[in-house]
């Protein structure tokens, strides 16, 4: 049987701070999994639990062939709900405070692996609150465009249009920039919904209380999230903006075209972005071609 503290819990991720399905379906699996192995049956078994429990859990899941990526989460999980049960003063101490994670393996870069994100990395799940969907919006705008930090801060509800964006880049250069359509949905639930909180202003993104964004929050929530798909080193915002470029070469886009989009002043700027296409074509051309080397 299902402790009730369980149940409460999801219910607060699920009403209170608006968490998706596939979350929340997360977050059951990796709890019951602990409370499974450590025999709980009933609420006051929580206070029982001592970090040396969540310690043979560690290893049992590391027996059992969990990386230790898969490990962090379930331990992140577990520890979301002590911190709630002890916010509604349900337990006293949270046996994980004496836990750390398992360090993350880190594999050897390539230039382009350390620079770029995959498409499916991208494809990041956010919850339905006011924060999630406004740093989902955040992500979007970055790698489906590839502005600038400072320009997408400075962003205003005026400069989107139907299916573009205007942008003030450096030394006051503006370009316009086309949009797919996904995008201005998103842009426009985005909008809809400062509407329905009463937030108004001229800037698109801005804070739960109408405030414009700044740029140290948007570095933490772009490291804070992109930490949790990849092991590059820097999860910056300028990752995606070099990942929407080498995504724009990889599909065809030409380098002229490329550095009207960034609003690079002279080509030369743009032809940085090149180097990860040129090592791709190198790979494969190593790996197929009969004197390209792969048998040396």
């Amino acid at each position: 049987m299902t402790p009730f503290f369980l149940t409460q819990f999801l219910e607060f991720l699920q009403f209170e701070k608006r968490y998706s399905l596939h979350t929340l379906t997360a977050y059951e699996k990796d709890i019951d999994q602990f409370i499974t192995f450590s025999s709980i049956t009933k609420n006051e078994d929580f206070l029982e639990i001592n970090y040396q429990v969540i310690r043979s859990w560690m290893v049992d899941l590391v027996d059992s062939g969990c990386s230790n990526r898969t490990i962090s989460r379930k331990l992140s999980s577990l520890r979301s709900m002590y911190s709630w049960l002890q916010k509604k003063n349900h337990v006293v101490d949270n046996p994980l405070t004496k836990i750390k994670a398992p360090k993350l393996s880190k594999r050897l870069p390539s230039f382009a692996k350390e620079k770029d994100l995959s498409k499916d990395q991208l494809n990041i799940l956010f919850d339905l609150s006011f924060e999630g969907v406004r740093n989902k919006l955040i992500i979007e705008i970055l790698y489906q465009t590839g502005i600038r930090l400072s320009e997408l801060v400075n962003l205003k509800e005026s400069d989107i249009h139907s299916n573009q964006i205007k942008v003030i880049g450096k030394r006051n250069k503006e370009r316009i920039i086309p949009i797919a359509l996904e995008l201005k949905t998103i842009i426009v639930s985005f909008i809809q919904l400062k509407q329905e909180l009463g937030l108004s202003g001229d800037y698109l993104l801005v804070l739960k209380n109408g405030d414009k964004i700044y740029s140290k929050l948007v570095y933490r929530l772009i490291n804070s999230y992109l930490g949790n798909v990849t092991d590059l080193d820097k999860c910056s915002p300028h990752v995606l903006r070099h990942t929407f470029a080498t995504h724009m070469l990889d599909n065809g886009a030409g380098l002229e075209t490329l550095k009207e989009l960034l609003g690079h002043a002279s080509l030369s700027a743009t032809q940085v972005y090149t180097h990860n296409t040129f090592s791709q074509l190198t790979n494969i051309y190593s790996q197929t071609h009969p004197r390209g080397g792969k048998n040396k």
